[in-house]
């Protein structure tokens, strides 16, 4: 991709050339039309003065010596003849005589009118001007006037001249083409400067500045980046703050320990499976405690570095443990969960985070689906990728926010509170982990319809 500096110079030399090329060219016309014209003016002039020496009758030999003597003092080429076809003899070319003076031509002379013609003659190797004027006695073609004139061409007129131009022309277009460049490298100077510093806040980088050095639209740009780049790390800091202190993820499973430990008090739950629910209990706690820890890791932009358990993973097994941890906020919603698993899918990852990634989805899904409704949850084989697949019939994602509900903070509902739908933290999360686990991450949605989410993760390969 050519840099706009080069552009520019090229631009400004093809003007110049332009320039340089149709003043040449305009030049050599106008010149050569008045040069022309002048000729002509000249030459019909000079024969109507010498018209008047005729006083009718027959030419006589004394006004054809007459004229002969005059054409030998003027610059032009003059023959007074009684027959046209007597020219052939004077002049030191080959004329056509019907050429020469055709029937039209004749009714010319005969009203007293001059004939001028322009051509080329390859004895002179040039174009040639003639004028005819006749000598004409009661309506009877006695003879004519006959001139001509070799017209020079401009580059002989001025050949020194046009050399000169050209090699001038040439050197100003060099001269002023390096000047022209360097005055575009110095000018779109700070616009690099400029665009290397967006390229560093693109990568993340808010501790970027330019150095405002010229007052014009480029130095008020450059302002106006210095002002926004202040602005996007104060918020990038606020919101940096706030995942260190308060995350959503954490409440859900706070909810889990609260809900099972009330149920254990309150002894809703039998002494049979009590055991089991106080071992649920611990492990929530171990995973809301990496979860902690991964949250802090998302603030400092380390979540990449966050350490992770990868081991084989029977993929039906972790998601039927996501399902009964939402089963409870499904139930509270009338919602049925369908479940359609593929038994035989083995992936490699993280269980904790792959299962943070279900509950994620999952109790979105359940958030946004009406109650007594129903959500699919379903696994299968694509290529050589495991993906689950839940499907609601909630309210939608509308299609502006669609490419938006992965990145941090972004809620699809402003004005819908903190507690209700939380820090819209959810699915960047997800996004993040499924990339750690080089897996993918694809959402379709249509408003008061429903919301497709598919998690892609590789498949275990086989050694």
């Amino acid at each position: 991709m050519k840099k706009i500096s080069s552009k520019l110079w090229l631009l400004m030399v093809l003007f110049l050339s332009a320039t340089i090329i149709f003043m040449y060219i305009f030049t050599n016309f106008l010149y050569e039309q008045l040069y022309v014209e002048d000729t002509k003016s000249t030459m019909i002039e000079t024969g109507e003065k010498l018209q008047t020496k005729y006083s009718g009758g027959k030419v006589s030999d004394e006004l054809i010596s007459d004229i002969e003597q005059f054409a030998a003092y003027s610059n032009l080429e003059i023959f007074a003849v009684r027959n046209p076809r007597e020219l052939s003899a004077c002049v030191p070319f080959d004329i056509d005589y019907d050429a020469l003076i055709g029937p039209d031509e004749r009714k010319q002379l005969l009203s007293g009118n001059a004939v001028t013609k322009i051509g080329y003659e390859e004895r002179f190797d040039r174009q040639i001007i003639s004028v005819i004027l006749p000598f004409t006695d009661q309506n009877r073609l006695e003879g004519i006037l006959y001139i001509y004139f070799p017209l020079a061409k401009i580059s002989e007129l001025a050949k020194e001249e046009v050399i000169l131009l050209i090699t001038g022309a040439i050197m100003f277009l060099l001269v002023a083409g390096f000047f022209v460049y360097q005055g575009m490298r110095k000018i779109l100077l700070p616009l690099e400067t400029l665009q290397h510093a967006v390229k560093q806040m693109t990568a993340g980088d808010y501790n970027v500045r330019v150095n405002v050095s010229v007052n014009d639209e480029i130095g008020h740009l450059s302002s106006a980046f210095n002002q926004m780049a202040d602005a996007i790390q104060q918020d990038d800091e606020v919101q940096k703050s706030f995942l260190a202190t308060v995350s959503h993820e954490l409440r859900t499973p706070i909810s889990y320990v609260k809900g099972y430990s009330e149920a254990i008090q309150k002894g809703i739950i039998d002494e049979a499976k009590r055991d089991e629910a106080i071992r649920l209990i611990e492990k929530e706690a171990t995973r809301m405690e990496r979860l902690t820890n991964e949250l802090m890791q998302l603030a400092r932009k380390e979540d990449s570095q966050a350490e992770s358990y990868f081991d084989m993973l029977v993929f039906a097994e972790t998601i039927r443990d996501a399902i009964r941890l939402v089963q409870q906020k499904a139930n509270k919603k009338n919602i049925q969960i369908v479940q359609q698993l593929n038994e035989e899918i083995i992936v490699i990852g993280d269980e904790e985070k792959l299962k943070q990634v279900f509950i994620n989805i999952m109790e979105n899904a359940i958030h946004y689906s009406t109650d007594h409704s129903s959500i699919r949850v379903e696994s299968s084989i694509v290529g050589s990728y495991a993906v689950l697949t839940i499907t609601d019939y909630g309210i939608g994602i509308p299609p502006e926010d669609l490419p938006h509900v992965t990145e941090r903070f972004y809620r699809v509902n402003k004005a819908r509170s903190r507690s209700d739908g939380g820090s819209g933290l959810g699915l960047s999360i997800v996004e993040q982990i499924v990339k750690q686990h080089k897996g993918k991450l694809e959402i379709k949605s249509i408003v008061d319809e429903g919301t497709v989410v598919s998690v892609m993760f590789p498949l275990m390969e086989e050694e």
